[in-house]
């Protein structure tokens, strides 16, 4: 936590304003111009609309109030908001391959999970790293020694740390900076402040053992619990999946809507789109508003931008990643149809339940059991995705200028929640914290 976020990042965000310890660039041309990190500043600051609140805390201008940025927050610019906003900033493409690199370190290093090999190559690629910002910063010139300190030579070191003792999440020092965050409202005497203290430790612990001992930790939680939400729709035929308010009744549906949801149950079914669409007449339509995957505690809460909320200060949870069968032979009427599931991204704009009070008709359309009777849908607005960029190789980055067709998919197919970043003018970074950036995070769990 603190060699790398509140140590590595911030050195070298410094190198990058020109505000290092008053060295220059020396013979290199690293620095970023001062329009361009304020122009960065203002691109994290409005992030924070375009991300989803599960994905952590609003970062605040980096160029600005860098004061108010916590290790937590350069961790989440670090890994996932500054690849795409340093992209095509530097005057010269090594100095991000090198940040790239580092990136791509600490992804390894924050793994669940690491194999021999995988230290192996954090060992090689700190090496590597580390000699090139030596000829990047340094430039071998003992005048500009100081921009080694001793944070550059402790990462030489991370590799040995992690075959040791484990991935760095075992043992970084979050959880006891929340701990001390927990004692602070302890001390409510100035005149005996460690008595307080001591005899909060103390009441802590023996309320966690009772808990433990006894089995009786949500009876005593000491945390407000989350009643259930009036008015959600569960089905037992989508046992991951529940459905939360707003919801409404639909009477009537736009053609290309209709046409869409219409050939979703005749992929499904095998059945030609003129005979579900009379089928569909002797089914009841209802829109909701969120979706929420139950499947685990971390599913993701997602909202349908048609029933969203808009006001300023709310954090986008419509854009999603979904899978979905695709054609690989569509655009050869010849050949025989060969699907293979794909991934893709795009604004979840609706979701219906479609409900047939006939399970005759839910069979003929294959509709799940026990009863035959519901298919929920979503319908969401595609992105059409910009080639892979090679500097960002390895790591799960896409981006994308306009959106494209409407899908209709089956809900179970929607996986998570994606935050966006813009890139430049007309383009926007998609960010997946479910793919490779996938990262242990600290939460205070109530035993």
């Amino acid at each position: 936590m603190h060699l790398i976020w509140e140590n590595l990042v911030k050195n070298l965000v410094l190198h990058w304003t020109g505000e290092f310890k008053g060295l220059d660039e020396g013979t290199e041309s690293y620095q970023l111009e001062d329009k361009v990190w304020e122009a960065i500043g203002e691109a994290t600051a409005k992030s924070g609309s375009t991300i989803p609140s599960s994905y952590g805390s609003r970062i605040p201008n980096i160029s600005t109030d860098k004061s108010n940025v916590s290790a937590e927050m350069w961790s989440f610019w670090t890994l996932y908001l500054g690849p795409v906003l340093l992209r095509h900033r530097f005057k010269h493409v090594k100095y991000f391959k090198h940040f790239v690199s580092l990136v791509r370190l600490l992804n390894i290093c924050l793994q669940f999970e690491i194999s021999d090999e995988e230290i192996e190559e954090v060992r090689v690629g700190f090496i590597r790293w580390v000699k090139d910002y030596e000829t990047i910063y340094y430039q071998h010139n003992p005048g500009r020694l100081s921009a080694c300190p001793l944070t550059i030579h402790a990462l030489l070191h991370i590799a040995d740390h992690i075959k040791a003792v484990g991935p760095v999440w075992c043992y970084w020092a979050f959880p006891m900076e929340r701990y001390c965050g927990r004692l602070q409202p302890a001390l409510r005497s100035r005149r005996f402040p460690y008595a307080t203290l001591d005899r909060y430790v103390v009441d802590d612990a023996q309320l966690t053992q009772i808990k433990v001992v006894h089995n009786v930790a949500e009876e005593l939680s000491l945390r407000a619990h989350r009643g259930t939400v009036a008015g959600t729709y569960a089905h037992p035929a989508y046992p991951d999946i529940l459905l939360l308010p707003s919801s409404k009744p639909v009477t009537s549906l736009p053609s290309a809507i209709s046409t869409g949801i219409c050939a979703s149950l005749s992929t499904r079914s095998g059945l030609h789109m003129g005979r579900v669409r009379e089928l569909l007449r002797q089914s009841t339509l209802q829109e909701w508003g969120k979706v929420r995957r139950v499947d685990s505690e971390e599913g993701d809460t997602m909202h349908a931008s048609s029933l969203a909320s808009s006001l300023d200060d709310t954090r986008d949870a419509t854009f999603v990643r979904y899978a979905m069968y695709v054609d690989i032979h569509e655009k050869s009427t010849r050949k025989a149809p060969e699907l293979r599931l794909e991934t893709f991204y795009g604004q979840l704009q609706h979701i219906f339940v479609v409900k047939f009070s006939d399970p005759k008709i839910g069979k003929m359309l294959d509709l799940d059991e026990p009863r035959h009777d519901v298919a929920i849908l979503a319908a969401i607005r595609t992105c059409k995705l910009e080639p892979a960029d090679p500097n960002l190789k390895d790591l799960d980055f896409h981006f994308y200028k306009d959106t494209g067709a409407l899908h209709f998919v089956d809900i179970t197919s929607v996986q998570c929640l994606v935050g966006r970043v813009v890139d430049g003018k007309d383009s926007w970074g998609i960010i997946d914290r479910s793919g490779s950036l996938v990262r242990a995070i600290c939460e205070d769990v109530d035993i």
